[in-house]
């Protein structure tokens, strides 16, 4: 897909995280507090990416999950804002999801703290 179809297909603040690397205020995603059962995909491409099975509430205000779906996500050395994280990005597309860390549940012990703007979610 070429920048344009992105901004298209999605919202201008879903256009900034996900392509642009913005960040949604916390708190403020639609996915947040979400507990249905099904699939988070990335909003881009479609991808699967997040089980609703591995969804955690981290109380950080963003969709938290201890695992991605093998193979989908992608990781990237982010020296932004005077720290180093590590970006996630959708494997498929490079579009930005968030950020992973070291301070989530067992059994992995990763918080994927991810943008609901870069997800949308597929009901079981």
């Amino acid at each position: 897909m070429k920048e344009d179809d992105y901004k298209n297909k999605l919202s201008p603040e879903a256009y900034k995280v996900c392509r642009l690397a913005a960040t949604e205020r916390p708190f403020t995603g639609v996915y947040n507090d979400h507990w249905e059962e099904g699939t988070y995909a990335c909003a881009c491409c479609d991808a699967p990416l997040f089980q609703s099975e591995h969804k955690f509430n981290a109380g950080c205000g963003w969709p938290s999950f201890y695992q991605s779906i093998k193979e989908r996500v992608s990781y990237k050395e982010d020296n932004s804002l005077h720290m180093t994280r590590i970006e996630i990005l959708c494997k498929a597309c490079d579009s930005h999801l968030g950020h992973v860390f070291d301070d989530g549940p067992q059994p992995t012990g990763k918080r994927y703290c991810v943008n609901s703007l870069s997800l949308q979610f597929v009901k079981s």
